[in-house]
């Protein structure tokens, strides 16, 4: 039997639905894993659509892509792929892949550690994974450098009013949002559709009001939402919710108020909190940070550094935590499957461009946030 593609995946889950994909993608041309991501995004980006949207993915999925490194010092590289974007760095993602190299054995695995570099888009990872038994129980990542670009600005959001945000780069660019501003809103998986809704329209005002510029990666913006609170749970310091876009938010249009909560506790968006707790005075240099998750798992970072990003004083920041391996795939794409992009629904995706040929309806009555908008306002559209 012939078909179209054929991809080989392993999966996995940080709390965080991660595939890593090791099969069946041919030579991608690029001098770094940076030019390789390129060069995807802008000749084959049919394959990060076809394995993360419907029927082969769904809305929260991550996909990753090991391919051959570019430079000399690293182990192996991968291309990170998600729903609206290919982020340079994930912190989740480094886990996963990290372990399925070494679990599958495309990397040797010593016990009791394991250390090597991973090349990202982003540049060189280091790792060191904790390993007994053939099995990988901890991974520590040392990050790009990470750096706070707002401190405390306030935003005018549609169906929120003013929202006090910081914004910091963790690699990525993230709007940061305490949930305390938005009454009876917990971070709790109950509370999932609140929580992308208020993150998304968060996300679309600080995109509009807030500039930001990265000197390595010019035109890329703020591109994801973090909501940060506190948490009751003695083993972390603080509790966290970022929402991963599904689409662009479109303010006059409720049905791209969504996105997927991220189930782990989020490596980028650790660094980019711990950034902004630098900036401030709060965390310091060498001081744990236990960063709990939606699901109450917990993501440990540690600033180890301080360093400078163009005229920005920044720190590099390590990440860790655990992912677990949960199946192994292999994805076929039919000559005549009548979506070779798959495929999204608006009842749990927001609209998408429509070169899927699924036109998308934007009908929708608007959310009610009579439970969560800012202390003391009461949002004036609400219903």
């Amino acid at each position: 039997m012939s078909y179209k593609r054929m991809i080989q995946a392993v999966e996995t889950h940080s709390g965080e639905p991660m595939r890593v994909i090791t099969g069946g993608v041919p030579h991608i041309p690029g001098d770094t894993v940076y030019e390789q991501m390129k060069w995807l995004e802008q000749n084959d980006d049919q394959l990060r659509k076809m394995m993360l949207r419907e029927p082969r993915g769904y809305a929260p999925l991550c996909c990753n892509l090991v391919v051959p490194p570019k430079h000399p010092e690293a182990a192996a590289g991968f291309i990170i792929m998600e729903q609206v974007e290919y982020p340079v760095m994930s912190g989740g993602n480094t886990i996963a892949v990290a372990t399925v190299l070494l679990e599958t054995g495309m990397i040797p695995m010593q016990e009791p550690l394991t250390e090597f570099k991973l090349e990202s888009p982003a540049g060189l990872i280091g790792i060191k994974a904790e390993c007994r038994d053939g099995r990988v129980l901890n991974v520590t990542l040392e990050n790009v450098p990470a750096f706070a670009v707002h401190l405390d600005a306030v935003i005018d959001v549609p169906e929120l009013g003013k929202v006090t945000v910081d914004v910091a780069w963790g690699g990525m660019f993230y709007v940061i949002a305490d949930v305390e501003q938005f009454e009876s809103l917990e971070l709790v998986p109950e509370r999932g559709r609140d929580i992308t809704r208020i993150s998304a329209l968060i996300l679309r005002a600080a995109q509009d009001q807030l500039p930001v510029e990265h000197p390595d990666y010019p035109g890329i913006g703020i591109t994801i939402a973090q909501l940060s609170g506190r948490t009751d749970n003695p083993n972390a310091d603080r509790k966290n919710a970022v929402t991963v876009s599904s689409g662009p938010v479109d303010f006059d249009n409720p049905a791209t108020w969504t996105g997927g909560v991220d189930r782990c506790p989020c490596g980028t968006g650790t660094c980019a909190k711990m950034a902004t707790l630098y900036a401030k005075g709060e965390l310091g240099l060498n001081q744990p940070f236990r960063h709990e998750g939606i699901l109450e798992t917990v993501y440990t970072g540690e600033l180890v550094e301080e360093v400078r990003i163009g005229d920005r004083v920044a720190v590099v920041p390590t990440v860790s935590g655990r992912a677990w391996i949960t199946g192994f795939s292999t994805h076929v794409l039919e000559y005549d499957d009548p979506f070779p992009n798959g495929f999204t629904i608006g009842d749990i995706w927001a609209p998408q461009a429509q070169e899927q040929g699924l036109g998308q309806s934007s009908a929708g009555s608007t959310p009610s946030f009579a439970d969560a908008v800012p202390s003391g306002k009461v949002a004036e559209t609400a219903h």
